[in-house]
């Protein structure tokens, strides 16, 4: 995964953690709920792009073999 899309799936995940300690906070269900998608929807991300790149790898791997 690149360098970028790590960071953007990470920060997603921080905001989200802030949004949803904020909402318990402050009562807001709203905040609190949406806190918590962003972080859900990070971690999904991240782990899409640790696929990606494993799936990648993998291929690499398997030309590698065939061109020896």
């Amino acid at each position: 995964m690149g360098v970028f899309d790590q960071a953007k799936d990470k920060a997603e995940q921080l905001i989200g953690e802030a949004k949803e300690k904020l909402g318990q906070k402050t009562d807001n269900e709203d905040l609190e709920a949406s806190g918590k998608k962003d972080q859900t929807v990070g971690e999904v991300k991240e782990t899409g792009h640790d696929l990606r790149d494993k799936a990648a790898g993998s291929v690499q791997d398997a030309k590698d073999k065939f061109n020896r």
